[in-house]
């Protein structure tokens, strides 16, 4: 009989990690030729200062397409080390293209993020499923 694996220990880096707020900036997102008339740019640089003003509580980090082009623009919210140990876990929004939701997205990574903070209520009407994974309620089908 094998036992199972013991209590993890977190090291370094992935105990203290903050909170991270990963930009999508692939084929659709962010691109004023797809979505004109939004402030793309203006938004990642309030992103950006927002993290640099948190002192470390968050960071900002941007990536190229993550798959649900049809919720553009993507924005996900990763789980500090202490929001992983408590629960959390990476959590997308979809059609972050507004002030009110980049406020919103800034006031939750300040707080902690996912598995520290609750996310405002307007913002997780935004929840979207990441790519690739079944929709919520979802059953598997299988050939017979």
């Amino acid at each position: 009989m094998t036992a199972g694996p013991g209590p993890r220990t977190l090291i370094g880096a992935a105990r203290d990690r903050p909170c991270a707020v990963i930009v999508c900036r692939g084929c659709c997102c962010g691109n004023p030729a797809v979505r004109p008339g939004t402030g793309h740019e203006r938004h990642l640089d309030r992103m950006r200062a927002a993290a640099v003003a948190s002192g470390g509580r968050f960071t900002v980090r941007t990536t190229d397409c993550l798959g649900p082009c049809g919720h553009a623009d993507v924005v996900v919210i990763r789980p500090s080390g202490a929001g992983r140990r408590g629960g959390g876990r990476a959590t997308w929004i979809g059609w972050a293209m507004d002030d009110a939701c980049v406020d919103d997205i800034l006031r939750w990574a300040a707080a902690g993020g996912p598995g520290v903070a609750e996310p405002p209520p307007a913002l997780e009407l935004q929840f979207i499923q990441p790519a690739g994974s079944a929709p919520l309620g979802a059953r598997r089908r299988t050939r017979r």
